[in-house]
């Protein structure tokens, strides 16, 4: 019924937001003898202001048209390789005839299916694709797939992320941000468990609920308080027509935008404030870079009401993953299978959305990784969105990925991983070894030196 209300009102604001346009479009002609005044430029201030937070954001586009390559500027081309109900493989091809051959490595970022579109991850995209051939999971809002193409819960979520691994073959490496972190993590240790010859080279998680028992956030404890029914009974709504999906059961984008918001109210509100001003002044480059991301974060999708559910209660009520709990498809999920896939795990010193160590489990559930190839890295400074976008994501957390995937590439070329020995990636990114938080005591670092970059 909800999801009816909202459709309902935004129908209504329709003919006031082209009002309000017009409006704003006679304030601001040239023919209006007082639209340089301050309260013509005010009143067209808030009129812009009010059409932005009124109106609802569709899928934006990667846009990502070109590299730099040694300083080469490369022409790139989106296309789909594989296409599914509820997500599309893309490729973001780098054109040959201006590059050459290369043979950077094959990496393959699962994007989060917890409320915004994979173009969340333009900048990680942008930055990645320099030195590796990039592939993303485009997930589909689940509003515009119709209801014969059946359901998606978790365990198809792991079935398509092996699904893809397979189809890009052997040697792929995996970076998950945030929410898939847990089913990446289960298809590794499925496909180790069968011995496929396509398990990833390396895998890393970024701001991954991996064990929400460790510095429990906000959002855990929320999840944790309220029983599932609740979560049906108050956030589960059926997509209405017109929508493709029409009947489906969801966790509406609206929703989950609700939430976004209200957990930062008093900073988006001094944004659009902040925006109000730098359009009276007539600061351009400042409102740019607002709209920019806003025509982002207010992009949400639908997602399928049996993944969110089984999700919440999978990950964040019972814990079945660090536990040894998790079953897929009747195969009891060991993480210790995992031999033959180097782990690195990303966190960033002040995320409040998945707390300190929560992604570092990962690394004792993976028991049997050579030692060698674990490594444990905190980004001090940082939220959970700059561990994958931003400059200290550019400067600080993607050379220690690219250094770590060379490395383990070049280890893998060497022969059998029992033999072979590398070095981890600090020691030629940082001149000292790199204090590492203990997740127990975060504003504390760890007494003394925590062997071969593993913590927890």
């Amino acid at each position: 019924m909800h999801y009816h209300t909202y459709e309902f009102a935004h129908a209504l604001m329709h003919p006031v937001r082209l009002m309000t346009r017009a409006f704003k479009a006679q304030l601001e002609t040239p023919l209006n003898p007082f639209s340089g005044t301050d309260l013509a430029k005010s009143m067209a201030a808030a009129c812009e202001v009010f059409e932005g937070i009124t109106r609802r954001y569709g899928k934006p586009e990667f846009g990502i048209k070109e590299t730099k390559i040694h300083g080469l500027t490369v022409p790139v081309r989106e296309e789909v390789l594989l296409q599914k109900p509820f997500c599309n493989l893309v490729h973001f091809e780098r054109d040959e005839a201006v590059a050459g051959k290369r043979h950077d490595p094959k990496l393959l970022l699962i994007a989060p299916m917890s409320g915004h579109y994979a173009t969340l991850l333009r900048g990680t995209v942008e930055e990645m694709i320099k030195e590796h051939d990039v592939y993303i999971t485009d997930w589909t809002d689940a509003r515009d797939i119709p209801v014969f193409e059946g359901g998606f819960d978790f365990h198809d979520f792991v079935d398509y992320l092996i699904e893809f691994i397979q189809f890009l073959g052997p040697n792929t490496h995996v970076m998950a941000v945030c929410q898939p972190a847990v089913p990446a993590l289960v298809a590794a240790a499925v496909m180790a468990a069968d011995d496929d010859p396509c398990q990833p080279t390396s895998m890393t998680l970024m701001g991954g609920p991996i064990d929400t028992r460790r510095n429990p956030t906000q959002v855990n404890k929320l999840a944790e308080e309220k029983p599932l029914s609740w979560f049906e009974q108050n956030v589960i709504n059926y997509v209405p027509f017109p929508n493709a999906g029409v009947g489906r059961r969801v966790y509406p984008g609206f929703i989950q935008l609700t939430g976004f918001m209200t957990m930062n109210l008093e900073r988006h509100t001094e944004a659009h404030m902040k925006l109000f001003e730098n359009l009276v002044k007539g600061d351009c480059d400042s409102v740019a870079q607002h709209k920019a991301f806003y025509e982002e974060y207010l992009a949400v999708m639908d997602l399928p009401a049996e993944f969110y559910l089984q999700t919440v209660q999978t990950v964040f009520q019972d814990h079945l993953l660090p536990k040894g709990e998790l079953s897929h498809r009747g195969q009891r999920v060991d993480c210790s299978a995992i031999r033959k896939t180097a782990l690195m795990t990303v966190e960033g010193e002040r995320d409040d959305i998945c707390g300190l160590g929560q992604t570092q489990a990962a690394h004792d559930l993976c028991s049997n990784i050579p030692v060698d190839e674990h490594y444990a890295y905190v980004q001090p400074g940082v939220g959970h969105y700059g561990t994958f976008s931003g400059t200290r994501f550019r400067t600080e957390i993607a050379p220690r990925i690219r250094e770590m995937i060379r490395t383990i590439q070049f280890k893998r070329r060497l022969g059998d991983a029992s033999e072979v020995r590398m070095p981890l990636p600090y020691r030629s990114l940082h001149p000292v070894r790199e204090d590492i938080v203990d997740w127990r005591a975060p504003d504390k670092k760890a007494n003394g030196a925590v062997p071969n970059g593993r913590a927890g």
